[in-house]
């Protein structure tokens, strides 16, 4: 039996806030999750999963089943998709269903970043070929972008933010997979190349970060020393991420819309670009649009 990998890239249309959990001592008071070997904020497979779940319910059966007991139906799709739990107190007859599709966390790929020539989205080579099947971008060091823009006008240096970098060979960057080609021309025309030590340094130091104040809801009025600040993924930031189809059960209840499990995945996939994901969605967070994938079985 084979599985389906779909991956999948999105761009932010708000910024994203995927908390960490807590209060943290320092310069942000909510900060985001990142990744313990990289330090570069991620967005959870559990994120993605309870979230595509809810509003592939809501969009195939008026929201039934978008919780993770689910009802268990063998004509289900989505109970079949992302399995369902019986609760305490339910008839012994009910029975437990692992989900058949997996979702892998949410990486970051590509981070915008302002310049003297405009926005600008930084990259690695690593992301580059892994992500888009490009190879030969790598800068020689540290202190060296590779860009696809041109900087002659500014002495072929390049400023990302407050960082003065030097930039190197002018890059032509092409590709047909098909997450490459579902990015803009916007993009694909305005990136940087930039070492893995100074893609982190550069991500952690230009997250959105907004301020608040507790509101009284009594009153309306702000709450005293109630003030605090979060961070958030930067809009028009892309994110790559995995969903894995293991049908093992190969007993999927098929409807007039939904075929496979990687369907229903991709009914609820369409509402991300309109509910959103991650926290803060009444300040204006949260929306993430799917842009393309690129499938391949194993």
């Amino acid at each position: 039996m084979s599985y389906r990998i779909r991956t999948y890239i999105a761009v932010a249309v708000d910024p994203i806030h995927v908390g960490a959990g807590g209060y943290r001592l320092g310069r942000v008071d909510n900060t985001i999750i990142r990744e313990p070997g990289t330090n570069l904020p991620k967005i959870p497979g559990t994120s993605f999963s309870g979230v595509v779940r809810s509003y592939a319910a809501i969009r195939l059966n008026d929201g039934r089943c978008a919780g993770t007991t689910g009802c268990g139906g063998d004509i289900c799709p989505i109970c079949y998709t992302f399995g369902s739990t019986p609760m305490e107190g339910e008839p012994e007859t009910r029975k437990s269903y692992q989900g058949t599709v997996r979702f892998s966390d949410g990486q970051v790929v590509l981070f915008p970043v302002h310049s003297m020539l405009g926005p600008v989205w930084l990259i690695t080579a690593g992301l580059l070929k892994e992500t888009f099947g490009i190879e030969g971008a790598a800068p020689p060091d540290d202190e060296t972008l590779r860009t696809t823009l041109d900087t002659t006008g500014v002495g072929n240096r390049l400023n990302l933010s407050w960082l003065l970098l030097r930039t190197g060979e002018r890059l032509s960057l092409s590709s047909q997979n098909p997450l490459w080609t579902g990015l803009s021309e916007d993009i694909r025309g305005r990136l940087a190349v930039a070492s893995p030590k100074l893609f982190s340094q550069v991500v952690n130091t230009n997250l959105e970060v907004r301020t608040s104040v507790a509101i009284n809801p009594a009153t309306g009025a702000a709450e005293e020393k109630k003030l605090f600040t979060y961070e958030a993924l930067p809009r028009t930031t892309v994110v790559a991420f995995e969903v894995v189809e293991y049908d093992y059960r190969q007993a999927f209840p098929s409807q007039a819309n939904v075929a496979t499990p990687l369907h229903v995945v991709d009914q609820g996939l369409g509402y991300l670009g309109f509910l959103g994901i991650g926290g803060m969605g009444t300040r204006g967070f949260g929306r993430l649009e799917v842009r393309a994938y690129n499938e391949r079985r194993e």
